[in-house]
């Protein structure tokens, strides 16, 4: 097992784009890839930057943000809340996919 980071998904403000990642996570339910990517999108379109969902061999399943340097659009305080409410709100989706990536991705029998 690798002990880099694996990016999952992620969305652009600044690009106008979502990125989700085939190659690995591609056997996911087309209704599990859409609910990211609408999850992503309109948080990129609340709070505005970038927000990256990773999996962390130790950490599980994370959410980074960004913002480009200067950008006085951008709702830090904002995007702290809404990540914090998004985390509520889709734990169980979250529970599912860090699941996945252990048993898919990762190998590993069980949970740990």
């Amino acid at each position: 097992m690798s002990s880099e980071r694996l990016v999952l998904c992620g969305s652009s403000f600044y690009e106008q784009k979502y990125y989700f990642n085939e190659k690995q996570f591609g056997k996911l339910p087309q209704a599990v890839k859409e609910e990211l990517q609408v999850m992503c999108v309109l948080f990129t379109e609340d709070v505005g930057g970038a927000l990256i969902l990773e999996f962390d061999p130790q950490e599980g399943l994370l959410f980074r943000t960004e913002s480009d340097e200067g950008d006085l659009l951008y709702d830090e305080i904002g995007s702290v809340l809404r990540l914090k409410k998004l985390q509520e709100e889709k734990k169980e989706l979250l529970e599912s996919l860090e699941l996945y990536y252990r048993i898919a991705v990762c190998g590993q029998r069980t949970a740990p």
